[in-house]
């Protein structure tokens, strides 16, 4: 992992809520746990749309990019059951993610509540969250369902979830991935981290644009170590 970098912004001293999206945010994008997911994503395009795995790969990202997820594209285009999509693509080996203390130690020492936003259901983020050894650090997984199928960076996503836990943009913090997933958490008045895969990663099955590094005013901090981000807040 590479060390943090971060923009010029003032001190985090006024964040009261830690909210913190799931896959390649608390788990490090390198242990290719989510490379699982969307091997089973691409075949599940596969089925629902007779195309070979090219072009079935190539829909399912576009779906990606544009709806937010390829769930979301395919329940627009295809009239598909979440429920059933949901529990096909988790069906993986959640071993990959170690148990990281640093981490666990570090958010539990935020001061304030904590919260996980993701694209993904909760069953999905309560296997990572135990394999961390951290099932018990967040107040709420707020999830895909819980946010009516209408995902990231859409802004109902983020207004749903404002609204159910009483949060205060300007006074919470978002934690994500993927850049464009910062835009309207910076336009509410959050504070915004960026959390990237060290310099040298690369993957067949990942696109540049989800690794893309923004230095656009909607990210005010990036880091390739959150755990370290966290002991070392600005």
């Amino acid at each position: 992992m590479t060390a943090l970098t971060s923009m010029p912004r003032s001190s985090l001293d006024h964040v009261t809520d830690w909210v913190f999206d799931l896959d390649n945010t608390l788990y490090p994008r390198e242990c290719n746990l989510f490379a699982q997911i969307d091997t089973l994503i691409t075949q599940y395009v596969m089925d629902v749309t007779a195309l070979d795995f090219a072009s079935a790969r190539e829909l399912q990202k576009t779906y990606y990019r544009d709806f937010g997820t390829t769930l979301n594209g395919l329940m627009h285009r295809h009239s598909i059951d979440a429920d059933h999509f949901l529990n096909t693509v988790h069906a993986i080996d959640y071993t990959p993610v170690d148990p990281h203390p640093d981490l666990v130690e570090a958010i539990r020492a935020l001061p304030g509540r904590k919260f996980i936003l993701t694209n993904g259901d909760t069953g999905h983020a309560r296997s990572v969250l135990r394999r961390l050894g951290g099932d018990e650090l967040f107040e709420h997984v707020h999830d895909i369902r819980a946010m009516t199928f209408v995902p990231k960076p859409h802004r109902a996503a983020y207004d749903g979830f404002f609204a159910l836990h009483g949060i205060d943009p300007t006074r919470a913090i978002m934690f994500d991935d993927l850049e464009k997933n910062l835009v309207v958490p910076h336009e509410v008045g959050m504070a915004t981290v960026q959390v990237v895969a060290g310099d040298d990663f690369a993957h067949e099955q990942v696109e540049a644009w989800e690794l893309g590094r923004s230095t656009g005013p909607h990210v005010h901090h990036v880091t390739a170590d959150l755990a370290g981000f966290l002991r070392n807040l600005p």
